[in-house]
């Protein structure tokens, strides 16, 4: 029995977020090109040596980026929108961080999220283009591992059903003409890594646990039969991940070396399928048998039992012992955390520790002994440890939890009744605007934070400073006159951090980062242990903004869902049972900010749609519990109460339902990037609560004309009641720098203004 361990993927930031500065440093001018370059490709190698260094026996390459590897793909392709006029050489630098970022006078590429993950990347947008190999990036990176490091790599490139499936811009008719134009692509990549040396080619494909239609499966089929006909020296290890592998009876049968299923997420499905259809014996089997997604360490007796079966089961002759998918979507080492519980860091595993655990159920199965200073009794007495700790066993919290009543989850009002009553009571304006949340937190802000954070000022001077920071845009919403203010919340780093260090049941990492979007990295909070409401998070900032103007100031809390799906969760509960325990908390505080007179309240709920199961037939369950947490925070609230409610991008063609089921009284939603698919799918299935389209994206520098704005709200009045209609930007400012925040939303202003106006002449 051969037997490999591997990982399909690496964080690629480093340990203290070196990719990001480096990025980031070449955004701003501060390294010219060729630093930069050298840079990177330094980084890539350093990630190398340690994996090697962490005994795997096959290293992976492609999982390396720039920017994202979705825009990789479309920049490797010529897959460039005629808006960056590409000359149509190889994409260079300022053309790829324009179709990410926008730039003056373009707007970037749409985002959205991978899956069902946290992770963002860019649309690639398919408009008839003559596609072309314009470079093919992976090669140099096995060619720059195999001639600098000496090491036969296995390249990775996201597969060419995945890479359609997630692009947009064609039909039924185009989609035929975009695969013909794009698999010769893909056939030439993989010639020229075979030409190289490449033993292995890793192709995921993560769309392959999704729903598919017999036409799908056929499609699936055709695109392989031709990969192999055209380059048959090329081992392919068809890489799946976050569910089950769909029609597996046909799939598992493609002209393919290998297939990598996912044993964590999909283990049911999977393992049913191995029981039913077996497995193809003349195929490498990768086994996801350990979790690339969360934080928490192997039972590794429990792993080894499950793959000694899974290997059982499938017959197999060679297989590989790999993450469930690709470790980018975990921090990098426990090794960089130094404050932490000694219990709860002993229960945990980054990426590093996971390609440990993956060595050691490799040669425990291969010499059928446990090596490496008792590994297996130290997760098992680190597991349990956890599980006796007193966080775990919070009686406040489960009396808490069993008191919850069937009225708990519904207002007092219907949306209509409330919505007339808060008319009256707020007196707000037709297009009232407002903004998300927070506003740019500036280098000083940043300095300030660190500073107080490593003790170098004091409590108070910290408080001080963070008053004077929200008077001063305070008086800044006044002077460009918005009509419901937010306090800035400059308080906060991150959206789910700050409300987790003020909960308990919450731990919090220094270095853990990983990816959201482009650079922007952000340290998920660990729930480890019952969440319970201790004293008034927010109470105090909005208070105190509040009193500064006669203009309404939000409060801002962050939705339970959105603190589960972005946090890393505790494995011993389900999740719908932590999302009460958090809901309940919210609950508390929400009648905080009540009490202290605040009228218009927002929970962010942007990460609802990223708990669902990747399959439609699955969301029923999820969204039940979903919506009923988000409920359970916001019910007990009076009618008059306003409660708002923000998400970010995702698709909403199928998703109106539920968002109307959270019966938020006002919804913003980020759509600037897909405003006119939002518009049509309204046109289809109206919205009868408030609701604010994101009228400009807050992820590119670019300041937009008052009449742009104009056009996009007008487009909007067309589905929407006035009546209903807020104007808001796409999302929350804190990375946008502060003469373009002030300068668009100055533009938004004047865009509602010139609305009322008009209405007022027809009148």
């Amino acid at each position: 029995m051969n037997l490999v361990s591997t990982a399909i993927g690496y964080p690629y930031i480093g340990d203290n977020r070196e990719w990001k500065r480096c990025v980031e440093a070449f955004w701003k001018g501060a390294k010219s090109e060729d630093p930069f370059i050298l840079e990177m490709k330094t980084n890539r190698l350093n990630q190398l040596k340690r994996q090697q260094s962490l005994g795997l026996d096959l290293l992976t390459v492609g999982d390396f980026t720039f920017y994202d590897r979705m825009l990789d793909l479309s920049a490797m392709f010529g897959l460039v929108p005629a808006r960056y006029k590409w000359s149509g050489k190889k994409v260079d630098l300022k053309t790829y961080y324009t179709m990410a970022r926008g730039a003056n006078d373009v707007v970037a590429c749409e985002m959205t999220k991978w899956f069902n993950t946290n992770y963002h990347y860019i649309v690639p947008e398919y408009e008839g283009q003559t596609l072309q190999l314009t470079h093919n990036y992976i090669l140099d990176y096995f060619t720059e591992a195999k001639e600098e490091l000496g090491i036969i790599t296995k390249p990775t490139i996201i597969g060419p059903y995945t890479f359609v499936q997630l692009s947009k811009g064609y039909d039924a008719i185009s989609k035929a003409s975009f695969i013909l134009k794009l698999l010769p692509l893909y056939v030439k990549v993989f010639q020229q890594l075979v030409d190289a040396g490449a033993q292995w080619i890793q192709v995921e494909e993560p769309a392959l646990v999704l729903s598919l239609a017999k036409e799908d499966v056929k499609l699936v089929q055709q695109i392989y039969k031709q990969i192999a006909e055209e380059v048959p020296a090329a081992q392919i290890m068809l890489q799946t991940y976050f569910d089950g592998l769909s029609a597996y009876e046909e799939l598992s049968q493609l002209p393919v070396a290998g297939i990598g299923l996912d044993f964590i997420h999909g283990i049911e499905e999977n393992m049913s399928s191995l029981r039913k259809f077996g497995f193809p014996k003349d195929k490498v089997l990768g086994i996801g048998i350990v979790n690339g997604r969360d934080v928490w360490r192997a039972h590794l007796a429990e792993k080894a039992m499950n793959t000694k079966a899974i290997i059982s089961l499938s017959g197999v002759k060679e297989a590989w012992i790999q993450s469930s998918c690709s470790l980018q979507h975990v921090p990098v080492t426990t090794k960089s955390e130094t404050k932490l519980e000694a219990t709860l860091l002993n229960a945990l595993s980054f990426a590093d520790e996971k390609i440990i655990e993956l060595t050691h159920i490799t040669s425990y199965l291969s010499i059928n002994t446990w090596t490496g200073n008792s590994s297996v009794s130290q997760s098992i007495l680190a597991i349990q440890a956890l599980a006796q700790h007193q966080a775990r066993n919070n009686s406040r919290v489960k009396e808490f939890v069993s008191l919850v009543k069937p009225e708990d989850f519904k207002r007092q009002m219907a949306y209509k009744e409330r919505q007339s009553l808060q008319r009256e009571a707020l007196q707000l304006p037709d297009y009232p605007t407002t903004t998300i949340g927070s506003f740019p937190q500036s280098e000083q802000v940043k300095r300030t934070r660190s500073a107080w954070r490593k003790k170098e000022i004091s409590d108070t001077s910290y408080a001080e400073f963070v008053k004077n920071e929200t008077a001063r845009w305070i008086q800044i919403q006044e002077e460009i006159g918005l009509d419901v203010f937010v306090h800035g919340e400059f308080e906060r780093t991150d959206m789910v951090e700050y409300f987790g260090e003020k909960l308990k049941g919450f731990a919090f990492t220094e270095k853990a980062w990983v990816v959201s979007y482009g650079s922007r990295c952000v340290k998920p909070p660990i729930i480890y242990g019952d969440v319970e409401w201790t004293s008034p998070m927010t109470v105090k900032e909005v208070e105190e903004a509040q009193q500064l103007t006669s203009k309404y100031v939000k409060g801002m809390l962050t939705g339970p869902v959105t603190i589960l799906n972005w946090s890393f969760v505790r494995d011993d509960l389900s999740r719908e049972q932590v999302a009460n325990q958090i809901a309940l908390a919210l609950r508390e505080e929400i009648q905080a900010l009540e009490d202290a007179g605040i009228a218009i309240i927002q929970v962010d709920e942007p990460a609802l749609r990223e708990g669902l199961p990747l399959r439609k037939e699955n969301w029923n369950d999820y969204l039940a519990w979903a919506v009923h947490a988000f409920k359970l925070a916001t019910s007990s609230v009076k009618n008059e109460t306003q409660i708002h409610t923000h998400m970010c991008y995702c698709e909403f063609n199928d998703f109106i339902d539920p968002i109307s089921a959270l019966d938020a009284d006002v919804i913003s939603i980020e759509t600037s990037r897909s405003h006119g698919e939002l518009i049509h799918s309204l046109k289809h299935h109206p919205y009868g609560l408030g609701i604010g389209l994101g009228v400009y994206d807050i992820h590119s520098p670019r300041v937009p004309s008052v009449e742009e704005i104009e056009k996009i709200v007008n487009d909007c009045l067309e589905i929407i009641p006035k009546e209903q209609f807020w104007v808001n930007p796409d999302c929350g400012l804190k990375t946008r720098h502060e003469d373009e925040t002030i300068a668009s939303l100055k533009n938004m202003v004047a865009a509602a203004r010139k609305l009322r106006q008009q209405k007022e002449q027809l009148v």
